[in-house]
């Protein structure tokens, strides 16, 4: 009986940890899209949701939101926080507009991608609150049922 907790524990020894978020797994790669809508200048709010509930999925939002660092080059951990950290980045610009692509493709860091989308994207814009109060405005039901009706004007409120 103690053989086998040893020799268990002797399998495990080199098994990468699942836990990690670090840990990539053998089915993932950095031009997988998981949103249903990539980014474009107007969906900032709906798509930053999505991606960050894909990330906390996957283990990974540390490597967005800063917490997580990168190690020193001579730790162990150092290739393996590279080899996350790219397949985040891959995964963020595969779910972006072409022309917002190509403007973080020279960014180091998947943080540094997520700052910079959330500065240019993330503030609260005039033009923008205007146009949900005139969406508002302009919302009718048209013969839809009164779930539908209320989930468009939800939305737009949500959004406001």
């Amino acid at each position: 009986m103690a053989g086998d907790a040893e020799s268990s524990t002797k399998k495990n020894e080199g098994a990468p940890d699942m836990n990690s978020p670090f840990y990539v797994h053998a089915l993932d790669y950095p031009k997988q899209l998981h949103v249903n809508d990539i980014l474009t200048d107007n969906n900032y709010s709906d798509w930053s949701q999505e991606m960050m509930n894909f990330l906390l999925a996957k283990n990974k939002v540390g490597l967005i939101d800063g917490s997580i660092q990168k190690p020193s080059p001579t730790s162990t951990d150092c290739m393996p926080w590279i080899r996350a950290d790219a397949m985040v980045k891959g995964w963020l610009t595969t779910a972006m507009d072409k022309d917002i692509r190509n403007n973080v493709k020279y960014a180091n860091t998947a943080s540094e991608i997520w700052v910079d989308l959330k500065e240019r994207f993330g503030k609260e814009s005039a033009p923008r609150a205007y146009e949900l109060k005139q969406n508002l405005t302009a919302t009718r039901q048209n013969g839809a049922s009164v779930s539908v009706y209320l989930t468009k004007l939800r939305n737009i409120w949500d959004e406001i």
